[in-house]
């Protein structure tokens, strides 16, 4: 029999654990509900498109906002999981979407529009820069983003669809103290299952594809380009169409002009392709037929760039056949508007950026100025570093943090399923941070020292030479 004392201060033992992870899962929640990006309306679905909303029966209309919502984009499912099985609290469940939304109260030639932006994150392969890479075997790409750009005149809507995601093949890119470390693809895996997979669903939300890979021919991402090269070609869909564009190669010593290549390339599809437009009675008067899905390595500085200026061409058609423009006019003629226009994409870029890789966007000088400047340049070496040390030793937390709010890791009442808080840390994590902070107590011992030393130095000097001396010896 086990004497009471010893039950006394395992019971005790247990509520103070038990206290301890409360306290870390109550922090990771925090940390989620306390980013920048949610957004929910009581009366608009901010989780469809105009189009996709134009094109649904008067039933649907009559669903409740969170039975009808694009699940893709609802980033507290698992939050409403217990009101949603009560239809008559429906009423009180809102649809959360994460991402940006912008809107813009706009005049050109006295008529005034609404411009709007939203960027919708998907919820499937949700997580941070380094931890979550590529396609699950569903074929959901990380880091995938929907973004909208609506215009309201005079009851006429107009809107434009882009998507941007993750290479989607099956690789990976884990932190190991690199400031780029090198992508691992899968050797195990069926790339072309996952490849199929993620572009059947794509085609079927949102017709052709016209893919849009930034990233480098050489280096750490060659082989990424490459592989999804062979991809698009071995699937040989006349529905999906492949662009590849080396960014950094082509816009190098700042020639940011020649980003025209890749928008003139894919001018012709883009006309095709055209856009959603509703007029003031709601009926559909044309149709967006395909996207443009754009990415780099990270989905963020490079694709925000390209998108921006995907969105302005066909924004120009747009305020033209709405009649805000006149013929020969173009959007770069009005200051304002030119003003508001790239801010809110760059403030679009910094959203999409920080909740993906900890830090506001790079490159953002050219999306808000035209141009890249040498402050940009600064901006963007601080924000590598800040980007660097984020994703190497507190993204794991982020991480853990997304997996939590969107119960992909679930916690039960009687405390099961807390085993990953209390598993032993390598040695290398815990030694690293002690290494990193002698190392750092060590050059501000050597820096002092050196101060005393040049210090001391010079008042010899001072005694055998005089003050004048000195003044010769130092220049």
């Amino acid at each position: 029999m086990v004497p009471l004392p010893i039950i006394w201060h395992i019971c005790t033992l247990h509520c103070l654990l038990q206290a301890q992870d409360n306290k870390t899962l109550l922090a990771m929640l925090h940390a989620m509900v306390a980013t920048d990006g949610f957004y929910f309306s009581c009366s608009y679905d901010l989780t469809h498109t105009v189009q996709r909303l134009a094109n649904t029966s008067p039933d649907f209309h009559e669903m409740s906002l969170v039975e009808r919502a694009d699940q893709r984009f609802v980033w507290n499912t698992h939050l409403l999981s217990d009101i949603a099985t009560q239809p008559e609290l429906h009423r009180f469940a809102m649809p959360m979407i994460f991402g940006f939304a912008s809107i813009k109260q706009c005049i050109i030639n006295g008529k005034s529009f609404d411009w709007i932006l939203i960027s919708r994150r998907s919820c499937y392969r949700a997580g941070v820069r380094y931890y979550v890479r590529g396609i699950d075997q569903e074929g959901h790409a990380a880091n995938y983003v929907e973004t909208e750009q609506i215009i309201q005149y005079n009851g006429t809507k107009a809107s434009f669809v882009q998507t941007r995601g993750s290479m989607p093949f099956f690789w990976s890119q884990r932190p190991d103290l690199k400031y780029k470390p090198w992508p691992q693809i899968s050797s195990s895996l069926n790339h072309l299952d996952g490849f199929q997979r993620h572009f059947d669903g794509q085609i079927v939300t949102y017709g052709k594809q016209i893919i849009i890979n930034l990233v480098d021919h050489k280096g750490l991402e060659k082989g990424l380009e490459e592989l999804f090269r062979t991809l698009t070609n071995r699937l040989d869909n006349d529905r999906i169409r492949y662009e590849s564009f080396d960014f950094h190669k082509e816009c190098s010593k700042m020639r940011w002009d020649r980003l025209k290549i890749i928008i003139d390339r894919v001018a012709p599809e883009q006309d095709t392709m055209g856009y959603c437009l509703l007029d003031s009675e709601g009926q559909m008067l044309q149709q967006q037929e395909g996207v443009f899905r754009t990415n780099c390595i990270d989905c963020l500085d490079r694709t925000n760039v390209v998108q921006s200026l995907l969105a302005r061409r066909m924004l120009q058609a747009q305020l033209q056949r709405l009649g805000v423009l006149h013929a020969g006019q173009h959007t770069e003629d009005h200051l304002e508007f030119e003003f508001i226009y790239k801010n809110v994409w760059a403030d679009n870029a910094d959203a999409c950026a920080k909740q993906y890789a900890g830090t506001g966007a790079l490159k953002t000088d050219y999306t808000r100025k035209g141009k890249r400047t040498k402050w940009g340049l600064l901006m963007d070496g601080w924000n590598s570093l800040i980007r660097y040390y984020k994703n190497n030793f507190s993204d794991g937390f982020r991480q853990d943090s997304i997996d939590l709010f969107l119960g992909n890791f679930v916690v039960e009442e009687t405390g099961r399923g807390l085993d990953p808080l209390h598993e032993q840390k390598d040695w290398k994590f815990m030694t690293l941070p002690i290494v990193m902070l002698v190392a750092f107590s060590m050059c501000i011992v050597c820096c002092l020292t050196a101060a005393r030393g040049l210090l001391h130095q010079v008042q010899l000097w001072r005694n055998g030479f005089g003050d004048a001396g000195v003044r010769g010896f130092l220049g």
